[in-house]
């Protein structure tokens, strides 16, 4: 499909500078503009400086205020000149209002996601790749990530009726509808599929914190989270649930931090006192600098994807965005979450890995202390991350399916019975079908690496370096890379380079995936549908190791 891009006549152009100007002095937003960028001498520029932002397209759908109290959307909002202060004003007279975030509630949301169970799958990615190449990947993932979380919000704030991401996909590819579909089918399926592995790993705390023997079944334990996780999801609005992200990302903070330390006090194989409880794996925790000799592709190749899928998370920043009161503050969520992702994610994978080494480091690492009490005690401090993470994918897919089928009504906008049993239903319907896939597929983990493969890859990477080539076509024209000089020479290659790391992501990515999946078959490692066999993480010489040295 070609790239081309007809440009903007004149007396559109014109139009939309006198809309900027207008705005300009109402201080209501954005009409395409946005003063933060830097200028550009090739660009269109507005009476204050700021460099236009021309949109890749006419919108394809409504805004949120379009659709509320059962209006039609009006003819500037289907022309996609409507700015969010109009917006805002639209749904000012509604009980349920939607663009009500701060930025400082928006990183609350961002912090939620980040800072996640998933920083305890880094000791283990240092483990296999070694520490200096692992931190090394570290940083340039968290660097990509930024870029294309600036894109994502530069797009954005060009097309403010987009809801979510599928509204981008298939804005992105010429309004090709079946873009729409693929991309909602993908965006539906990798939140279903990271709210069941929320209730598996539920289930993991539930049997860790009971030492496997509570009785239970595994299965009862992931039905009681995700029973928890439903009702904790009924709030309807990014703002209602920022008071939950916040608690859940300050107690993941306790928990990673506690692990850490309880990895440096704790007693280690070889010394005076242990050696009755640890088992025999040697005593050599020295960490590696570089991968140590025969690592396979497959287990490199996985390790370095563990670290990449922990930092992909645009696909929630559309949804985000489409809800906070001023999209321009963005950015400033964004850095403060990089900042602490890298600082956390860095310290926290390279200090316990440098106290277990590679003989007893497992992911997650509170599975790697040597002690059970120290493993419950961190764990513990998990619990709201383990529910509110799903809790916020569930909402974020709950919206995309409500602003659909109630579109053009006022349940959208109104506290009415129907509008509120189609919420609690939508997410009913997300949070059985997340148990179901979970329990009755026996490789989930393994199948969760897939999807992200395969979705993650264009969510993370391949979308974001089209909508840089799609924005600059509508800034500059065809061969907008030899109009701005040396810059957009480094901004072709750069998002050229993106597009490519995505199809490496879909094909490398897919392949150890499934590789991961076979070799679980050969092996026998995978255990049946609903199984009641625990997956905690206590195993008997840990319970020893609390207990003194005796049972």
């Amino acid at each position: 499909m070609a790239l081309g891009f007809g440009k903007r006549s004149s007396t559109s152009n014109e139009k939309d500078d006198d809309k900027v100007s207008s705005e300009n002095e109402k201080g209501t937003g954005f009409g395409g503009d946005y003063n933060g960028f830097a200028v550009d001498s090739e660009a269109q520029t507005n009476p204050q400086g700021g460099r236009k932002m021309s949109r890749i397209d006419r919108p394809h759908t409504a805004s949120i205020a379009g659709h509320l109290s059962g209006r039609k959307p009006s003819v500037e909002e289907a022309a996609g000149e409507v700015t969010i202060g109009e917006m805002r004003a639209a749904e000012a007279s509604n009980a349920i209002q939607y663009r009500t975030c701060s930025w400082q509630k928006t990183a609350f949301l961002l912090f939620a996601e980040y800072i996640c169970l998933a920083i305890m799958s880094f000791p283990w990615s240092y483990s296999i790749l070694g520490l200096v190449p692992g931190l090394i990947l570290t940083l340039v993932q968290a660097g990509f990530v930024l870029y294309t979380s600036l894109i994502t919000w530069e797009f954005c704030l060009r097309h403010p009726e987009v809801k979510d991401v599928c509204d981008v996909g298939q804005m992105l590819f010429w309004g090709w509808r079946p873009a729409w579909w693929l991309t909602g089918i993908m965006f539906v399926l990798n939140n279903t599929f990271i709210q069941g592995f929320h209730c598996l790993v539920g289930a993991k705390y539930l049997n860790t914190i009971s030492n496997n023997n509570s009785g239970v079944c595994t299965v009862v334990f992931s039905a009681i989270v995700a029973i928890i996780a439903f009702f904790a999801s009924l709030p309807r609005t990014f703002e209602a649930l920022s008071k939950l992200a916040l608690l859940s990302a300050l107690f993941t903070f306790v928990s990673v931090i506690l692990a850490t330390i309880f990895a440096g006090i704790e007693d280690h194989p070889g010394g005076p006192s242990v050696d009755t409880y640890w088992p025999f794996k040697g005593t050599d925790l020295t960490p590696l600098i570089i991968p140590a000799a025969g690592t396979t592709y497959v287990n490199g190749m996985n390790a370095f994807l563990n670290i990449s899928y922990t930092f992909i998370g645009q696909i929630t920043l559309p949804s985000f965005i489409a809800e906070m009161k001023e999209p321009r503050d963005f950015p400033k969520a964004l850095w403060a979450v990089t900042i602490a992702e890298v600082i956390l994610f860095s310290l926290v994978g390279g200090i316990i890995y440098g106290f277990t080494g590679s003989t007893y480091t497992v992911a997650p690492a509170f599975g790697s202390l040597g002690n059970a009490l120290y493993i419950k005690v961190s764990f513990s401090f998990m619990i709201p991350t383990l529910i509110f993470l799903g809790v916020l994918y569930a909402s974020v897919t709950s919206r995309f399916v409500f602003f659909r089928l109630f579109a053009g009504t006022r349940h959208i906008g109104s506290h009415t019975v129907v509008g509120w049993l189609g919420w609690a239903g939508i997410l009913a319907c997300t949070w059985v079908l997340a148990f179901i896939i979970a329990e009755v597929i026996p490789f989930f983990s393994d199948l969760l690496s897939l999807m992200s493969s395969l979705f993650d890859s264009f969510f993370g990477w391949i979308f974001w370096g089209v909508a840089y080539m799609r924005m600059r076509q509508a800034d500059y024209g065809p061969g907008f890379w030899k109009k701005r000089g040396f810059r957009g020479y480094i901004g072709f290659v750069v998002n050229i380079f993106i597009i490519c790391v995505g199809f490496y992501f879909l094909s490398a990515g897919t392949y150890t995936s499934v590789d991961a999946i076979l070799e679980g078959y050969r092996t026998g490692g995978f255990g049946g549908a609903f199984s009641c066999q625990s997956n905690g993480l206590i195993l008997p010489w840990q319970v020893k190791a609390a207990h003194g040295g005796q049972v």
